[in-house]
């Protein structure tokens, strides 16, 4: 047996952290001396308190640890594969946030707002496509969802194109719960499977696009060139779900600079 000091010393764990995981409940002493009421510890103790310590240092609560210091090894891996992609996401949204302050800094040094979008009327037909639509939780994840609809593709032996484009059905901008159709052009009509179906796309008799240069933050300022050109074009009106064409992105091209986006709004006349 020892004495909480040495015990913390073995450890390399203070003896604040020790007392505070025995009022916890997460490790009692093995032993209180009746006399001078000592905490005396064992060493077949030091294995659960590296556990308590690596699932701690794993972002886990205290509620968290002495529910997990019950559970098998398994339960506790399966567990800590849920706080890895609960932290993945939180840096993730951490990541978003950084950008969001890098543009916030160029707008305000550089004017980056007033960037100029030249935006053109043309006619868009009807493709036969192979399409896959889900609520995804934000615009991010639209990769994963491109990941899903290329392994698919390839599984079943479908020839694709390398024309592919995104469809966006929410009414208005979401930041989370994104509607988004991805469309891959190909040559004839298959067999719908769950989620991946086939079927021609609408023609659209006025489309108005704007090709977007580098990073995908600048999609925002060409969304904003396309209300000031609305507001001076006011014959037209917006109608339908806009589209996205990636023709050069992180699959293709590794610097963000080059980054090639199409952005198309369909559009009636009201005259």
């Amino acid at each position: 047996m020892f004495k909480i000091g040495e015990f913390s010393k073995l450890t390399q764990v203070s003896t604040r952290m020790l007392r505070y995981y025995d009022e916890m409940g997460l490790l009692k002493p093995a032993k209180i001396d009746s006399l001078t009421g000592y905490r005396m510890y064992s060493a077949e103790q030091i294995s659960t308190l590296n556990r308590i310590i690596y699932l701690r240092d794993s972002g886990f609560n205290v509620a968290e640890i002495a529910l997990a210091l019950d559970c098998s090894n398994d339960t506790i891996i399966e567990q800590l594969d849920k706080k890895s992609i609960e932290i993945m996401d939180n840096i993730q949204k951490e990541q978003e946030k950084l950008k969001k302050i890098e543009i916030a800094k160029k707008e305000l040094l550089h004017g980056k707002s007033e960037l100029y979008f030249n935006i053109t009327i043309k006619e868009i037909p009807s493709y036969c496509v192979l399409s896959l639509r889900k609520e995804i939780p934000n615009y991010y994840y639209e990769g994963e969802l491109w990941k899903e609809l290329s392994a698919f593709a390839k599984e079943n032996k479908i020839n694709i194109s390398d024309e592919t484009f995104s469809i966006y059905h929410n009414e208005e901008y979401k930041e989370k719960d994104v509607d988004v159709e991805l469309c891959t052009i190909v040559n004839k009509i298959g067999k719908a499977t769950g989620d991946f179906k086939f079927r021609f796309t609408e023609p659209v008799s006025m489309m108005a696009c704007t090709m977007v240069y580098g990073d995908f933050s600048n999609i925002s300022y060409a969304y904003r060139s396309f209300a000031k050109w609305l507001q001076e074009n006011s014959q037209y009106k917006m109608k339908g779900s806009s589209r996205q064409i990636v023709h050069r992105g992180p699959w293709n091209e590794k610097n963000p600079e080059n980054y090639l986006t199409e952005i198309q709004i369909p559009l009636e006349n009201l005259l």
